[in-house]
């Protein structure tokens, strides 16, 4: 008995239409009551849906392995992407199926009854896509493939579980990382990127070349030149082998959400394509995380296994939820940055009073190294600043947000006054304008 239910009742499953069908049987009989003829449409009709069932059900029952399928997902998975997941479900029957294909998603994602439903011919293939969009580093497990099987008049469906369970990590944004490093090394120019304009020649001589249409003419090697009887130009390259380290606030402050992202996210997010592009242009990219205590520390490096040392680092990172001690701060950049380096700073001033407490320190750091500070303004308040006020609580809000709107730019001008570089962004926009910045950065000479 317990063979007979594991083989065949366990595996039955009744859709819709057996129900539609018996609803129709009863009616039909109970309109028999009335008109007594109908009794024997009713046995007559009775007779045939029993005969489809037992058909249906015997010819779902002849194979084995009636459906094979496979999942393919992008390993790591990238925290605020859409990441492609692709299902391929080959029919091992004879004869065409109706399938219903439900995949099992990680319980994170909170994606519920997600099937799909397609006939699929004898011996045929079908893929199903759907994207997912994970918002937290870990890890993913996605369970095994259900498959619903039915054919002819869909009376009865088997069921057939595909072993299809694995474990994913979530890394940062690996997808985001490729699409500025293609912007940033683009021949051509590319939305995002400023192609900043070189100040002198404070880079390295590379060689001499032929003069070609866009070189600029200050670099003519007139020697050169008379010796060809040709143009020629020096060709000069970036100083390379530069310092260069991020540094990621994880204090309690950096909590706050944007778009299902917290702001540690986005800066995690962004330091990992910032330092590949570093690491592309052939400076030395390091790592460093604080809050009320010093974190992960990284040395800046240029080796091919720089950049997954960076991303392991950022895949343990978490929130602390404690004010940020910038204190510990400066003395974990005296003890462990060695030589005059750029610093990118990512955290969130809010206040005016937060400024003044933490701006000596800051000064300090500076005078040490290139830094730059990057934080937030609040979309949600911008918003709020450029509303058209209908009420007077309206009023009082919009005026709120101006003034928080207003501080925050005047946060951003004291920096500048005592020399520190500043970049105020949006969550969105976080990683292009830190790119972008190096990218100045590097071509004015300042590192």
């Amino acid at each position: 008995m317990k063979a007979i239910y594991r083989i065949f009742i366990k595996n039955l499953y009744l859709p819709y239409e057996f129900f539609i069908g018996i609803l129709i049987l009863a009616i039909i009989f109970v309109i028999g009551f009335i008109f007594p003829a109908f009794f024997l449409v009713g046995q007559a009709a009775l007779a045939l849906f029993l005969a489809l069932f037992i058909l249906e059900f015997t010819i779902l029952q002849f194979k084995k392995q009636p459906v094979i399928g496979t999942r393919s997902v992008m390993n790591p998975l990238s925290v605020g992407d859409d990441n492609r997941v692709t299902l391929f479900i080959k029919n091992e029957f004879n004869f065409t199926i109706r399938a219903v294909v439900y995949d099992n998603p990680p319980v994170q994602l909170q994606l519920r009854n997600l099937h799909f439903k397609a006939p699929i011919g004898s011996g045929e293939s079908r893929e199903f896509e759907y994207y997912i969009h994970p918002t937290e580093r870990g890890e993913y497990k996605f369970h095994d493939i259900f498959v619903y099987c039915s054919t002819l008049t869909h009376l009865v469906q088997r069921k057939v579980v595909i072993d299809c369970s694995e474990v994913i990590p979530a890394y940062p944004s690996i997808i985001q990382m490729k699409k500025y490093e293609l912007k940033v090394f683009a021949k051509t120019a590319v939305t995002g990127i400023k192609k900043i304009r070189r100040l002198g020649h404070n880079n390295e001589f590379e060689q001499i070349k032929n003069y070609v249409q866009g070189d600029d003419i200050r670099t003519v090697n007139w020697k050169a030149t008379s010796r060809m009887n040709d143009l020629m130009v020096n060709q000069y390259q970036d100083e390379r082998e530069q310092q260069v380290y991020a540094i990621i606030d994880k204090s309690r402050s950096m909590r706050m959400p944007f778009n299902e992202l917290t702001l540690l996210d986005y800066a995690i997010n962004s330091t990992l394509a910032f330092s590949n592009v570093c690491i592309r242009k052939g400076d030395k990219a390091g790592l460093m995380t604080f809050s009320d205590k010093l974190g992960s520390k990284l040395q800046a490096e240029r080796s091919k296994n720089q950049l997954n040392r960076i991303m392991e680092v950022l895949y343990m990172q978490k929130t602390r939820f404690l004010e940020a001690n910038f204190e510990i701060l400066y003395h974990g950049i005296r003890n462990h940055i060695k030589g005059r380096s750029l610093i990118m700073l990512y955290t969130n001033i809010e206040s005016d009073y937060s400024l003044k407490r933490i701006l000596p320190l800051l000064r300090r750091i500076n005078q040490l190294h290139v830094l730059v500070v990057i934080f937030f303004e609040n979309t949600e308040v911008e918003k709020s600043a450029r509303m058209e006020p209908k009420h007077v609580q309206d009023i009082y809000l919009k005026t709120f947000a101006e003034k928080y709107t207003m501080d925050k730019k005047k946060i951003a001008l004291e920096l500048r006054k005592h020399g520190i570089q500043t970049v105020l962004t949006t969550p969105e926009d976080l990683t292009i304008d830190s790119i972008n910045k190096y990218l100045e950065l590097k071509a004015r000479g300042v590192i």
